[in-house]
């Protein structure tokens, strides 16, 4: 894996507001980060993050955050997210999607962060893009793949409190009755709670935001609301804006699986405004 860290600024300063229209070079606390082939550079006022075509025989990445480290997120509830983007697509991809891989941009705790010794439980609120064959398929009645505004926090203490019955749990969850009847018990300890957006989005220009509060989460595309979230989740996180070329499975069957994807053509994810606001 060849990480590149173009920018990097550590600050562990909270602030109420952080924006940027990319009309100027980024400065701290943004970060750029290339893996692989991915690449990223400002352009007619947006930033663009793009993976070339590929084959799948590496994991390629462009990514923005606000953080370097953990102990750098910044944003807690209440805090407003407004991002100004749409993807280029350079071509049809045969799976009928946009786009392959995974692309989004929202709060996360980044629990698979380099570096970190130990295990962090996975906790997000955002706009989220995959394309098959990736299936994470937590909410029920909600595909695997596609674009959606989601929610998780695996560090709620009820689905903490629901781990020890897993092994058993995972067996039952085969049970298509079983499964229909238990699972939201399971989704709802995991504070899951998932909508699913016409993909055809993802190639225009919108203005998609997040309201996160401490008990609920406001996801709004174009001022319209979109998803409403019952939960949200707690503590600090940071922001991320990314695109790759990675797939995962997660079912509550048990399915467990990753990897990469081949990108048959350039494929950007362009951000116009991204605007933070807290309080």
């Amino acid at each position: 894996m060849n990480l590149v860290v173009v920018e990097t600024f550590v600050t562990k300063i909270l602030v109420p507001t952080l924006e940027t229209d990319f009309q100027n070079p980024l400065t701290s606390p943004w970060h750029i980060t290339h893996i692989g082939s991915g690449s990223t550079h400002q352009q007619a006022g947006a930033l663009h993050l793009t993976l070339p075509p590929t084959d799948a025989s590496a994991y390629h990445d462009a990514q923005l955050t606000d953080y370097a480290a953990n102990a750098d997120f910044r944003w807690q509830a209440p805090v407003r997210l407004e991002v100004i983007s749409q993807c280029v697509a350079g071509g049809e991809v045969a799976s009928g999607y946009p786009l392959v891989g995974t692309a989004g941009f929202g709060f996360w705790n980044h629990p698979f962060m380099e570096g970190f010794r130990g295990q962090i439980l996975p906790q997000v609120a955002w706009f989220f893009f995959s394309a098959p064959p990736n299936r994470m398929q937590l909410a029920q009645g909600v595909g695997g793949a596609g674009w959606k505004a989601a929610t998780l926090d695996a560090k709620r203490w009820q689905f903490l409190a629901l781990t020890p019955t897993a092994p058993p749990g995972v067996l039952l969850m085969r049970i298509p009755a079983l499964y229909r009847r238990l699972w939201p018990i399971g989704q709802r300890a995991l504070g899951v709670s998932e909508h699913m957006l016409d993909t055809r989005l993802l190639l225009e220009r919108h203005t998609y935001t997040i309201d996160w509060q401490r008990d609920s989460i406001s996801f709004t595309v174009d001022g319209i609301t979109v998803h409403q979230a019952p939960t949200a989740p707690h503590g600090r996180l940071g922001f991320i804006a990314w695109i790759d070329n990675q797939y995962a499975v997660v079912t509550p069957q048990g399915r467990f699986g990753s990897g990469v994807v081949a990108v048959p053509h350039p494929q950007t994810l362009v951000l116009e405004r991204v605007s933070i606001n807290s309080g």
